[in-house]
């Protein structure tokens, strides 16, 4: 005679036991998950913000580097210096804008800096002397800034907090450019530029300007400038 085999599962209260504890371990493992995401997301945007500031004031020392004694036009047909700053914004004509097709235009290039709203941003205008149109197109440089501030040197090694002195006709450049920004997670960061004081006149094969103006060559300069 064969004997029964009783068959044992598990019981509700077992069942419920164990949902509870696979319950509170998944809690636990998203939780732990999720802030490691979220650290990593964190980390992702500092670096990224870092990365746009390095790039903003990368850009800036170029331009400054690269300044040229070249004046413009204004919108109204007035003359302006090569370089125009006050205490928190300036604006110049620089030297190496790229011109990978070789058009017949010059490698000068007008460029500007302000903040606006908290924001640096740099702007460019589409030509050195101007129509009454004319505006500067401006890029948002991603860079959040609670102040910027411009200092300018002159010949007798004086800083300046606007260029050109004032009640002067001083139309060349400062010997040096010193920036200021303050932002609220890097604190305040600061870099002194040396302009450069005389340019090669031109380059091969560059044209020589009309109306007395500085000559504009028509490729970039020997010495790598782009």
């Amino acid at each position: 005679m064969k004997r029964a085999v009783r068959m044992r599962g598990f019981t509700l209260i077992e069942l419920l036991v164990a949902l509870t504890i696979f319950s509170i371990m998944s809690a636990l493992a998203y939780g732990g998950l999720n802030s490691i995401a979220r650290t990593r997301g964190e980390l992702a945007a500092q670096e990224d913000a870092f990365h746009d500031l390095m790039r903003a004031v990368g850009a800036l020392d170029r331009d400054l580097r690269m300044a040229v004694a070249r004046p413009v036009r204004g919108s109204f047909g007035q003359s302006l210096p090569a370089c125009v700053g006050t205490a928190d914004s300036i604006e110049l004509t620089r030297v190496g804008f790229a011109n990978p097709q070789a058009e017949p235009r010059s490698n000068l290039e007008r460029v500007t800096y302000e903040l606006d709203a908290g924001t640096l941003k740099r702007g460019r205008f589409a030509v050195l002397d101007r129509a009454p149109d004319t505006q500067p197109v401006m890029t948002d440089l991603k860079v959040k800034a609670q102040e910027f501030r411009l200092r300018y040197m002159d010949a007798s090694n004086r800083w300046l907090d606007a260029w050109p002195p004032a009640q002067t006709k001083d139309v060349t450049l400062p010997s040096a450019v010193q920036w200021r920004l303050r932002t609220r997670e890097y604190g305040e960061i600061e870099g002194t530029v040396e302009l450069v004081s005389a340019w090669p006149e031109l380059a091969p094969g560059a044209a020589p300007a009309t109306g007395g103006a500085l000559p504009i060559p028509l490729r970039p300069l020997p010495g790598g400038a782009q």
